[in-house]
């Protein structure tokens, strides 16, 4: 049995604790927005914010979080730090097939958590984990570049 916190709620699983967590979270847990993607940590479709810190959730075995706060996409709305980066992504138009960004949202996110003004080499390591295969790119710096101003005037 794993136990930790799920977007704030406590949940417990019956599951192999070597199964990576990614399938935890969208099977028993029902967390479909958090993505799969390769299934080998070289794509960031299915990154999670575990204990404030982005990981591929594909890489992280399900008992490696045990009374771990796990937080996924759907958490975002009622984050104080998630809700701007989110409001800015939908302002900057910064999403095209919707398939990477959940993971590049909650990366972000995580950034923007532990430092209000990073540095553009900064956000780009952060987002060099993430594959998008649309050309949203110039979109998502934008959009990043939003959240901090708006974040930096509520600070």
């Amino acid at each position: 049995m794993t136990v930790f916190q799920l977007n704030g709620a406590t949940t417990s699983t019956a599951v192999d604790g070597k199964l990576p967590l990614v399938h935890v979270l969208r099977n028993p847990c029902d967390a479909k927005d958090v993505r799969f993607g390769c299934g080998a940590g070289n794509c960031g479709a299915c990154t999670v914010i575990v204990d404030g810190v982005a990981q591929q959730s594909c890489g992280l075995s399900t008992e490696s979080i045990e009374g771990c706060d796990v937080f996924t996409p759907a958490a975002l709305q009622s984050d104080p730090v998630g809700s701007v980066v989110l409001q800015a992504f939908l302002d900057e138009q910064a999403a095209q097939c919707g398939y990477c960004i959940n993971g590049i949202l909650m990366s972000l996110t995580a950034l923007l958590k532990r430092e209000l003004n990073p540095s553009k080499e900064k956000i780009i390591e952060t987002l060099n984990r993430h594959l998008c295969r649309c050309g949203a790119h110039a979109r998502i710096l934008r959009a990043t570049e939003l959240a901090m101003h708006r974040l930096q005037a509520k600070g």
